[in-house]
């Protein structure tokens, strides 16, 4: 078995809203209660929880939003974007926890304490540097490829992303840097939020050609997403990142209550099982997978432990 860190724990489970609200806070449990009864969560290191520093948030969001987040929860009233993100109690601290996690995840894989890392709940990949978007206050995938860049010194990371959802966030925020190799299988825009990652988007000025957006239609299955990934692995071996982010959504799964593709727990295995061998190519082996979205909580059990058990599985170089 290759050593595989996961990071979960009451911090991070925490991160979710009430109220019957889809994305609640027993994401994880449904996660590591398919992990134990599969005798994965046996195989795996424990990572430690860490919650985020202020530096921590600022690598990729603004001071001003920063301070609106906190404000708005300790009111614990409203939204922090057009509806779909409450602003509760205690949440931003949520959500600081599960930067800082990330952040932690980033920074153990650089160290050599292990070559593959797991933050279920993770992969906030709608928020952008100054607002809340989706469900997402924060973005630790944003702040994870900044830590990347600005701490660590790496010159080319890649972001790939299969959840139903278009990881906008992420996109727009790197859009024009040519050292950001972004991947994205979604759901069409035109029938899901948030209507972007569209073929043409594929960067913009010294950028163009690092971006990759692939919008499926509504009830594409596996044999889809197959098609697909294979122009996934062209564009990250011409690129030859140094690192991989997964962001791996449970919702592109059949069946969610919130999306309309098909995938098999299949889909969620391949792309992990695929990148850790490209990342034994070009990144030392080095991939962090973020959980994302999903809201059916059967197809987080299943999505996620046949990503975990792909990540444990796959050897190394």
């Amino acid at each position: 078995m290759t050593p595989v860190l996961l990071y979960t724990g009451d911090p991070l489970a925490s991160y979710g809203f009430g109220a019957g609200h889809p994305f609640g806070r027993d994401r994880q449990a449904a996660f590591m209660g398919q992990a134990r009864r599969q005798g994965l969560d046996a195989l795996a290191l424990p990572g430690t929880p860490q919650r985020a520093t202020d530096d921590n948030l600022l690598l990729f969001h603004t001071r001003r939003y920063v301070d609106f987040v906190r404000a708005r929860c300790a009111e614990g009233t409203g939204f922090l974007d057009e509806g779909d993100t409450p602003a509760e109690r205690g949440l931003e601290e949520a959500a600081e926890w599960v930067v800082g996690t990330t952040v932690a995840a980033v920074d153990a894989l650089m160290a050599g304490d292990a070559i593959r890392a797991m933050v279920p709940i993770g992969g906030l990949h709608h928020a952008g540097r100054d607002h809340a978007s989706g469900f997402c206050i924060y973005n630790d995938c944003g702040v994870a490829i900044e830590r990347l860049r600005c701490h660590h010194g790496l010159e080319r990371v890649a972001y790939v992303d299969i959840d139903a959802h278009h990881g906008d966030g992420v996109f727009y925020a790197f859009e024009s840097d040519p050292a950001v190799i972004f991947a994205d299988i979604h759901e069409d825009g035109r029938f899901l939020f948030p209507g972007t990652g569209h073929a043409e988007e594929t960067g913009t000025g010294d950028a163009v050609g690092t971006k990759l957006n692939i919008a499926l239609p509504p009830g594409a299955d596996d044999a889809a997403f197959l098609e697909a990934w294979e122009r996934v692995e062209a564009i990250l071996d011409a690129h030859r990142p140094e690192f991989i982010i997964l962001q791996c959504g449970a919702d592109s799964v059949a069946g969610d209550p919130l999306t309309h593709l098909a995938y098999s727990s299949a889909a969620h295995a391949h792309a992990a099982r695929r990148l850790s061998e490209l990342a034994n190519r070009h990144a030392q082996g080095r991939v962090l997978a973020l959980g994302g979205g999903g809201y059916d909580r059967a197809n987080i059990g299943a999505a996620w432990t046949a990503v975990l058990q792909a990540l444990l599985e796959t050897p190394q170089a």
